[in-house]
């Protein structure tokens, strides 16, 4: 069966890539492409020390890592914690040290995601093709020459679309993929660059996702007592999707300079994986459509040998349409999104070793919704950004102060009161020997995330007297670099933090007056104990290549909100005491293997008390993949075939709503 089944789809690849090239070579006969040509642009940084470095996949290690998604490649990150709630359509969000999924900032080529409505960012919207990198920094970037935005979260994830680089006298590249798996995912995608002059370039690409989301799936239920009621298989029937993404970006350089555009549309209609309770398997009814674009820019110049200043702008426009026919009260909703962003920023460099800094943004966010008796609610935001950096010997310092003014206006009912808030943040490292890379660094981070427009203004549960949440960030780690002059045993690397990070006035719903009528509020008191290690290294044998990765997260995150509640000091809910990932990835020659494997442990679900009844089991995933490249005249094609959870474990991410079991998957990718 399948070798039956990937000989039909290796017609398909055949067929898919023989028509996207032959277009592109019949617009290039014609002349056409400066019709749609967009350009890429040199990013130019400053060469700044990191005082807190980051976690960093880039390049081939993205491409090896059994991963659709950015959700699944944040997976071997540490400190980290995915909800997925099943297929390739469900949603996929992440949260770091359990400060909560609404405090971790998204940026997409340096400008942040947005989303005013409920403050969370679906990672599986975001595909792995076009990115060079991503990065995740906890408490901010080491670099102060940035908006005023991304001084604002506890936590930064940072998505890097790629530059397009020309070798010797090429003009033009092209990579068509081709991607397909057993739960039946076709998904083709292409990738255009075009160098229009030395200085401007551009790209385009687009991608193709069908599925019908169907796998199989192990359901096992419980009795209080811990007695087993049932366990059967059954299929997942409601996870399908049919998405369109296109991205476009025009690049180029000045003197002293740099300057960047990019539009980004993602289209979808997917059903919504529901929750597997009451004996029901089937779950269809739910649906949701979005319509997501983005326009974008970036303009970055050295005005004076010591001053340097940036400009960044944004607009985006989201719609969602989401229906559910199976629930006892059906529901039909549309939400539009609007967000205007501006910002200014500034470095000036005193010294040499000394550097300061000032960035103003401005944002508008306002919603639409056919709700009944909705406020539509409109936000304005401007942020004041002060930083500096200062370098002594063997200390690295950076700190800042972020003021946030935030006022809202409403069409109907009450709003929520204008808000300033000011939060600083400071960061140190010290290097104590000057032959070894062995860095000390600590950070203390205040920081506050405001209330989403459905916390303030969801009818019938809505709360516009909410306060901020806050999080307080405590950071102890070292860095550990060495390379050694062994054929063999090339490099290790190791980063280890142990931190402390307390969220005051954590936002909960609780029922009022009845379970169908909730309301938001201001009760939770989280303390998250934790320790992040990550260790990579490098190894030759012979012509072989080998590099493993090793990441291990310990939590300890305990609700002390009320000491009258049983569940004081218990565990908050999904947070594993242990997790942690291992991959190993290895070359020979034009072939490529990578194995990866990921583990959470014992957790307990949405009801806060420790008990038997509410234990969510560990689980764990064993991933395989092979490459292998072929040379055809002056092109590229490479093959991948991937088996995803080996050992075929069921298992759940978020509590009944099951993963997919062991499926395979064929990727091929031909490069002009």
């Amino acid at each position: 069966m399948v070798t039956k089944f990937f000989t039909s789809q290796l017609q398909k690849v055949a067929f898919t890539v023989f028509v996207l090239a032959a277009q592109v070579v019949f617009s290039q006969s014609k002349d056409s492409l400066k019709e749609h040509t967009i350009i890429p642009v040199n990013i130019q940084k400053k060469n700044f020390k990191e005082i807190l470095p980051a976690q960093v996949l880039s390049g081939d290690e993205l491409e090896r890592l059994n991963s659709q998604s950015v959700a699944d490649a944040l997976r071997y990150f540490s400190g980290v914690q995915i909800k997925d709630y099943g297929g390739i359509g469900g949603l996929k969000t992440i949260n770091i040290r359990s400060m909560g999924s609404q405090h971790v900032g998204v940026f997409y080529d340096g400008i942040q995601i947005g989303n005013a409505q409920n403050g969370v960012v679906d990672l599986g919207r975001y595909s792995l093709d076009d990115l060079e990198e991503i990065s995740l920094y906890n408490g901010q970037k080491s670099e102060i020459f940035q908006p005023a935005k991304d001084f604002g979260s506890s936590g930064s994830i940072y998505l890097q679309p790629k530059v397009p680089i020309f070798k010797g006298s090429r003009k033009t590249n092209l990579v068509v993929r081709f991607k397909n798996s057993s739960i039946d995912l076709f998904n083709p995608s292409f990738r255009l660059e075009q160098k229009i002059s030395e200085n401007i370039s551009a790209s385009f690409s687009s991608e193709f996702i069908q599925s019908d989301g169907v796998y199989k799936y192990r359901y096992k239920k419980k009795y209080p007592d811990g007695e087993v009621a049932y366990d059967t298989i059954a299929k997942r029937f409601d996870s399908d999707i049919h998405a369109k993404r296109f991205e476009t970006s025009l690049n180029g350089t000045i003197s002293n300079g740099s300057w960047n555009i990019r539009g980004y549309g993602y289209l979808s209609n997917r059903g919504i994986p529901s929750a597997i309770v009451n004996n029901r398997f089937d779950g269809r009814g739910q649906r949701q459509v979005d319509e997501n674009y983005f326009v974008q820019g970036t303009f970055k110049k050295k005005i004076f040998p010591k001053l340097e200043t940036q400009f960044k702008a944004k607009f985006a426009y989201d719609y969602t349409h989401y229906v559910d026919t199976v629930s006892s009260i059906k529901i039909q909703n549309q939400y539009i999104q609007r967000e205007l962003y501006v910002s200014s920023s500034n470095l000036y460099s005193i010294t040499p070793n000394w550097d300061v800094s000032a960035s103003v943004d401005f944002q508008y966010n306002n919603l639409d919704a056919d709700l009944v008796n909705f406020s539509f609610p409109t936000r304005y935001t401007t942020l004041a950004a002060f930083a500096t950096t200062y370098e002594w010997n063997k200390v690295n310092f950076l700190g800042s102060v972020l003021g946030t003014f935030v006022s809202e206006d409403v069409e109907k009912n009450s709003k929520s009161p204008d808000r300033t808030e000011w939060t600083p943040a400071a960061f140190l490292s010290y290097k104590p020997f000057n032959a070894h890379d062995f860095t000390i660094r600590a950070f203390y981070k205040r920081i506050f995330r405001m209330p989403t427009f459905n916390d303030l203004y969801y009818t019938m549960i809505g709360n516009v007297a909410l306060k901020p949440e806050f999080t307080n960030q405590y950071n102890f780690g070292f860095t550990y670099q060495k390379r050694f002059k062994s054929e063999v045993f090339q490099r290790i690397y190791a980063k280890v933090d142990g931190y402390f990070n307390k969220v005051e006035d954590k936002i909960i719903a609780a029922p009022n007056g009845s379970m169908f009528r909730w309301t938001m509020l201001n009760l939770g008191n989280v303390e998250i104990i934790g320790t992040d290690v990550n260790i990579q290294a490098d190894v030759k044998v012979g012509n072989v290549k080998i590099r493993p990765l090793l990441s291990y997260t310990f939590q300890r995150a305990r609700d002390f909100s009320d000491r009258e509640e049983s569940y004081f000091g218990h565990q908050i809910p999904y947070t594993p005491w242990h997790s942690g990932t291992f991959s190993l990835m290895s070359d020979y020659k034009d072939w490529s293997f990578n194995y990866s494997y990921v583990y959470v442990g014992e957790r307990y679900d949405v009801n806060q008390n420790n008990i038997q009844y509410n234990y969510i089991q560990p689980w764990y995933t064993h991933d395989l993949s092979v490459q292998k490249r072929f040379n055809w005249n002056s092109h590229q094609i490479k093959a991948s075939f991937e088996v995803n959870n080996v050992f075929n474990q069921y298992y759940d991410v978020v509590l009944n709503y099951p993963m997919p079991g062991r499926n395979f998957k064929l990727i091929v990718s031909f490069t002009l």
